[in-house]
């Protein structure tokens, strides 16, 4: 009965230093999500899982896709996430640097060849959209090219991301350094953000959210958030750039912690493939998997793919023609 007395005393002054007696098992425990998603697939991953059975069973945590991507790269396996979902390109460089993902067994079937450790999520595309009511205020022309950006006539009118902040503005980097190379794309790139001037933003969706107040006329952004903002009646307008739409995958990612891996973490992973997929779709029309269909008059028209292989090495490269 000592013995039984001091444990127990024992337990109860571990549990006030450290909020509990012992972890208990991986599945016991909440899995852990960060995320550098967009709100509208925050909500989609959040939907899903309550509704299969997993509300509560996990804490969703969102971040800045530098930020996320400098603590994939800096913390590896003891980075305390259990799933990730992430652009590929940073968990491509993540895993080179040190294997830190667990090979997965999808439900799904993808359309192309991926790694063994990332189940694509998203694609995210790039375009130019504008306010129609401002554009006819101003009297400015509707711009045909991502190299038009860089025309005088927009100073001051003109909103695009940081590259060092925010993954979406590197698909403006990709379109005019593919159609024009690097030395010609630097110049354009000078005078784009000239005419950003104050408006350079340090979210893919700050631009749409300035276009959609009228705080500036156009800008270059996620194209569906355009869309969902011309389907819904607002005005606002998106051009097919003539360079054509670049476009970036996001996936996800179970870190592999061995013996620590929370196996739930697999199994929300593919819960939200299944049931999250169509909904997704919606938002971003352009299919993945096996059986996946878009509604055509959503899809970019000119969709192309950075011919060189995507990596945070190569945006610390195109990030300098900005310095």
């Amino acid at each position: 009965m000592k013995k039984k007395i001091l444990a127990l005393l024992g337990c109860t002054a571990l549990t006030l230093l450290f909020g509990a007696c012992s972890s208990g098992s991986a599945a016991d425990e909440k899995v852990i999500i960060y995320t550098n998603a967009d709100e509208e697939p925050m909500e989609v991953i959040q939907n899903v899982l309550d509704e299969n059975g997993y509300e509560g069973k996990y804490t969703l945590q969102s971040f800045g896709t530098s930020e996320l991507g400098g603590k994939l790269l800096a913390e590896g396996t003891n980075i305390e996430a259990d799933l990730v979902t992430m652009s590929t390109f940073y968990l491509s460089s993540a895993q080179q640097k040190e294997p830190m993902f667990k090979d997965l067994e999808l439900t799904v079937d993808p359309l192309s060849k991926i790694p063994a450790y990332a189940a694509p999520f998203t694609v995210q595309e790039g375009t130019i959209f504008y306010n129609t009511d401002m554009m006819k205020e101003l009297d400015l022309p509707v711009p045909e090219s991502l190299k038009d950006l860089a025309d005088p006539q927009y100073e001051g009118v003109l909103s695009i991301s940081d590259i060092k902040q925010s993954s979406t503005a590197w698909l403006l980097f990709q379109a005019l350094i593919d159609n024009y190379g690097e030395d010609k794309a630097k110049t354009i790139l000078a005078d784009i953000y000239k005419n950003t001037g104050d408006h350079l933003e340090s979210s893919g969706s700050g631009p749409i959210k300035k276009v959609r107040l009228g705080e500036v006329a156009l800008g270059f952004g996620l194209r569906h958030q355009a869309v969902k903002d011309k389907n819904e009646d607002l005005p606002i307008e998106f051009i097919e750039p003539a360079e054509g739409t670049y476009t970036l995958t996001e996936s996800l990612a179970v870190i592999d912690k061995g013996e620590d891996t929370n196996p739930e973490a697999e199994k929300m992973l593919n819960t939200i493939m299944e049931n999250g997929r169509k909904d997704l779709l919606a938002i971003y029309p352009s299919p993945i998997y096996d059986g996946e269909e878009a509604d055509s008059v959503q899809v970019a028209q000119n969709q192309k793919i950075f011919p060189e292989e995507l990596t945070a090495e190569l945006l610390e490269q195109h990030q300098k023609l900005v310095d």
